[in-house]
């Protein structure tokens, strides 16, 4: 179980060794053993008895902003990391080894647009040329990518920035053509959101962005050291390096949610001029999200949940670094 504290005014607490969830409707009990994670938003509170609760059973703790990502977090001490990792990690950096690696994690995200285009079914011969087109474009950017030379990953960087970007900009033009009109865009705007889908997405990656930050500090990974995405705003930049393998799970989620119309429409509120989500079409699109993440899927053959192989995949990278020389 996930906790999401979102409505103001909730406080989580400690009563016998529990969990206790209190808000206006009342109050519930929850035992450690069956939260995996608690997320706090702004107006929430949590008391320094369920925080040590939390660390006890090394639960994590997210305080999250408005958009779903993390501003911080507490987790145990127990997840401390072997300096050979990280000292290894500063390493691969500047080594070809992470040409190799930036350039196969660019390639699978465009893979997964690929995939994703394919699911959408056209309503006549104009919408089939359009994926087909968009399809061959996105391919076109891959190969670029494989045949790309470079000694260090600054020599490619450029290069690569701007065939992810073309490539995600002509991905997102054609999501827009197969939507609903309520949830149609001109373009992909981030912090914030503009329209609905957009904030959709948002969202969806700031909890994509907790998922992945809590996978690397668990694996004894620093995530604030990167290698492809910039460090602006001193923000964990490998975070962002892996989120690309997984991106296309919130484009899916979302994709479906707004193709099938179901959110609540007064949800999407309009702030400043910025779409946020809210009330029951945020409590809805969390709970999706949660929910895809915790189907069972073959990835190299492992049967775990979405949510395990994001651990089991930093776990990977961790050993990778330990065996570097």
């Amino acid at each position: 179980m996930h906790l999401v504290l979102n409505s103001y005014g909730t406080t989580l607490a400690k009563e016998n060794q529990m969990f206790a969830v209190i808000n206006h409707e009342g109050k519930q009990l929850i035992p450690p053993d069956q939260v995996q994670s608690i997320s706090i938003s702004k107006g929430a509170k949590i008391t320094s008895d369920a925080v040590l609760l939390a660390i006890e059973h090394e639960i994590d703790v997210l305080f999250i902003n408005a958009l779903g990502f993390p501003e911080g977090r507490v987790w145990s001490h127990r997840y401390g990391s072997i300096a050979t990792i990280r000292k290894n990690q500063i390493t691969f950096i500047y080594s070809s080894h992470a040409v190799k690696w930036v350039k196969q994690i660019i390639q699978e995200k465009m893979d997964n647009q690929i995939a994703m285009l394919l699911i959408m079914e056209a309503r006549d011969d104009r919408e089939e040329r359009i994926i087909q087109h968009t399809i061959k474009a996105i391919t076109d950017y891959k190969n670029k990518v494989i045949h790309l030379d470079g000694e260090w990953v600054t020599d490619i960087a450029p290069s690569l920035r701007g065939w992810e970007g073309a490539a995600s900009k002509r991905y997102f033009d054609v999501f827009s053509l197969f939507l609903p009109e309520f949830y149609r865009f001109e373009q992909r705007t981030q912090h914030p959101a503009y329209d609905p889908f957009n904030a959709l997405l948002n969202y969806g990656y700031g909890m994509l962005y907790g998922k992945i930050e809590g996978a690397l500090i668990k694996a004894g990974i620093d995530p604030y050291v990167g290698v492809f995405h910039r460090d602006d705003y001193n923000r964990p930049v490998l975070v962002y390096d892996v989120m690309e393998k997984y991106r296309v799970w919130v484009d899916y989620v979302a994709f479906q949610l707004a193709s099938q119309d179901v959110l609540p429409h007064e949800g999407f509120v309009e702030k400043q001029g910025a779409i946020w989500l809210d009330g029951l079409t945020k409590r809805i699109y969390i709970q999706a999200i949660q929910d895809y993440l915790s189907e069972i899927i073959t990835i190299d053959h492992v049967e775990r949940s979405r949510e395990t192989h994001i651990q089991l995949y930093a776990q990977q990278l961790a050993k990778f670094f330990l065996q570097l020389e």
